[in-house]
């Protein structure tokens, strides 16, 4: 089983100042090796025909409205099951994690993995991201600690990639841009692109 994982929006919680009203952590899951392998062709199919090159990388907020819903119609079919979670920031009311960005991101991706009913198990996950090592040593440690603690592990492997170098990971990027975008009564386009994804959508919940 392989687990891509990409947010959409911030951690951060000056709303006021700049951040997101909301977070969202977004599963892309594969129970098939081969069916990964088959969502990336159609990915880098549809990448050469809007005429991008090799190394462009797909991102929900730097697209256009075009490209968002091309991209997606061009991997619904495929065989991925999503699971998500989106936090309203004006409901957290924990001290800790408004005020950490670190904890914030790392209890919210452990939530999404951790209550997944029996539906993610011996994975492996491959999370967006950078920065120093010792940020992602804690949050590998963390998650494996959480996540492993019953018979049956949820986790077998964790890597931290680079989304620019991993079309399944921009997939992520994508379908929680498209999740987020549902909590945005202002926008225009607020429903169109989860529309387009929803029959692949396991789980989308709130957290509260």
């Amino acid at each position: 089983m392989l687990v891509f994982i990409d947010d959409s929006g911030d951690p951060g919680f000056k709303v006021k100042k700049g951040s997101s009203t909301a977070f969202v952590i977004c599963c892309v899951i594969f129970d098939d090796d081969l069916e990964a392998e088959k969502t990336a062709i159609a990915i880098k199919e549809f990448r050469r025909d809007v005429k991008k090159s090799d190394q462009y990388e797909f991102k929900f907020n730097k697209s256009n409205r075009k490209i968002r819903e091309g991209f997606l119609k061009a991997v619904r079919n495929q065989h991925f099951r999503v699971r998500a979670i989106v936090v309203r920031k004006d409901l957290v009311r924990s001290e800790l994690l408004r005020n950490n960005k670190d904890s914030f991101y790392r209890y919210i991706i452990k939530l999404v993995l951790k209550n997944n009913f029996g539906t993610i198990t011996n994975a492996k996950v491959k999370i967006d991201g950078s920065g120093d090592r010792e940020f992602i040593r804690e949050l590998i440690t963390y998650l494996r600690r959480d996540l492993n603690k019953g018979t049956r592990p949820i986790v077998a492997d964790i890597k931290i990639k680079n989304s620019k170098n991993n079309v399944l990971i921009q997939l992520a990027d994508m379908i929680a841009g498209s999740i987020n975008r549902t909590t945005q009564n202002d926008k225009t386009d607020k429903d169109v692109y989860y529309k387009i994804i929803k029959r692949r959508v396991e789980n989308f919940w709130d957290f509260k």
